[in-house]
């Protein structure tokens, strides 16, 4: 089942209308074996390894299919967490937005690039990271909680309910504040070109700032001050992210000399993803009255999913298609580190982009990463951190919503 299956079946789950595809790339499993939860035919749910779901899961391809797996997850859950959430989405203030982007159309602005990403390639599986929440709320149920609130249908709280949009929000927030461009004196010597830079600019901080707002005044509502301190911190490790090590003038990454590899690229997207994820799972659990030691399975769920979620997109720019002329990549993704702990000659090229990560050649960059030993150690990273978040799994009773986390999980596999 690929990764795209496993999060459309998920969300299926959850009664999500498809609005747009998750084309995340068809993921080969090749040889992982990781316990998991699964129904069988009989309806009994059994543990299996993944060499006995190979058979059963693939589609006509040979490829595990995520889409189906999200469907899946969608139905279980049973209440629509699609992209941000509709109810903002068709408030005046977007509405307004959106008749200003449509001055931005040509002028190159990474906004744009933003808003395209969000609403149709679904790179990023924002929607996803709702999904989850919900899902680990369903795993692991609530303690002492009143009738009035719970989402009988949903078989979450009100308050999880919110919680899932609001993480989604913030996530987003974060993505259109990241698509600012710095502007240098000199640097645009036609004043319409810095016009429409100066004006997607705007546009991105104002934009990002009334979707972080409304998280804000959401999580507010919720009048649990412990979640707000412990989201609060999320929020701060996704801006410290921003500034960790080497950076051109756009604030793009850049790997640097001599640093260890794992604990480099562990700390940027524990930062930048798993912070946000495995609080917000701990976050969900708290609202349902678990006690600390469970709260803290549910981080540790969170991050390692989280962790495994990124090594799969670091991997896909080098895994299957032929490099594709002008496609540009995170140059401190897992197969870029891997390979420059053990080969840093690649570094006299990185450093070309110093000004800008455009001067790099990522044609050479690409063809050499691929053929280097970065490509299987990230293999081996994902798989790591997979098998971390089905352990924590196996904590919450046998249920269809651990059946769809697990089947998440397995869906990623290996690229």
């Amino acid at each position: 089942m690929s990764l795209q299956g496993v999060i459309l079946k998920s969300y299926k789950l959850l009664n999500v209308p498809k609005i747009h595809n998750l084309p995340l790339s068809s993921l080969d499993f090749v040889g992982w074996a990781p316990p998991f939860i699964l129904n069988d035919a009989t309806g009994i749910t059994k543990f299996h390894t993944f060499s006995s779901l190979n058979t059963a899961k693939l589609n006509n391809n040979g490829r595990p299919d995520f889409n189906r797996a999200v469907s899946e997850a969608e139905k279980i859950v049973g209440y629509p967490t699609s992209f941000l959430s509709l109810r903002w989405l068709l408030s005046d203030e977007i509405a307004n937005v959106a008749l200003h982007l449509r001055k931005l159309v040509g002028s190159n602005h990474p906004l744009l690039k933003t808003a395209k990403s969000l609403l149709y390639s679904g790179r990023n599986n924002m929607q996803a990271w709702g999904l989850i929440v919900l899902l680990i709320s369903k795993a692991a149920g609530h303690l002492n909680v009143q009738d009035m609130e719970e989402d009988k249908a949903a078989g979450v709280l009100h308050s999880q309910r919110a919680l899932a949009e609001v993480i989604e929000m913030i996530r987003t927030s974060h993505l259109v504040h990241k698509g600012l461009v710095n502007i240098y004196p000199g640097q645009y010597s036609d004043p319409a070109e810095l016009n429409d830079v100066s004006f997607g600019n705007k546009i991105a901080l104002l934009s990002g700032d009334y979707l972080l707002g409304n998280s804000c005044m959401e999580l507010a509502a919720l009048r649990n001050q412990e979640l707000i301190e412990l989201l609060s911190t999320a929020v701060r490790d996704l801006s410290e992210g921003e500034f960790l090590g080497r950076r051109d003038k756009q604030n793009n990454p850049l790997p640097e000399f001599g640093v260890d590899a794992l604990a480099d690229w562990t700390y940027r997207n524990v930062l930048s993803a798993g912070s946000l994820l495995g609080k917000s799972c701990q976050g969900t659990l708290k609202l349902a009255g678990h006690g600390k030691q469970i709260q803290e399975k549910g981080y540790k769920f969170g991050k390692h999913l989280a962790l495994a979620w990124q090594a799969c997109l670091d991997l896909e720019p080098f895994v299957g298609a032929n490099y594709s002329e002008g496609t540009m990549f995170n140059l401190t993704s897992a197969p870029v580190m891997f390979h420059l702990e053990q080969d840093s000659s690649l570094l006299i090229e990185i450093d070309k982009g110093l000004e800008a990560v455009e001067n790099i050649d990522y044609a050479k960059v690409h063809s050499i990463v691929s053929k280097g030993p970065g490509i299987e150690l990230t293999k081996r990273l994902q798989r790591d951190h997979s098998n971390e978040a089905l352990k924590v799994l196996n904590v919450f009773q046998e249920s269809d919503a651990r059946t769809a986390l697990s089947n998440i999980i397995l869906a990623m596999g290996e690229i």
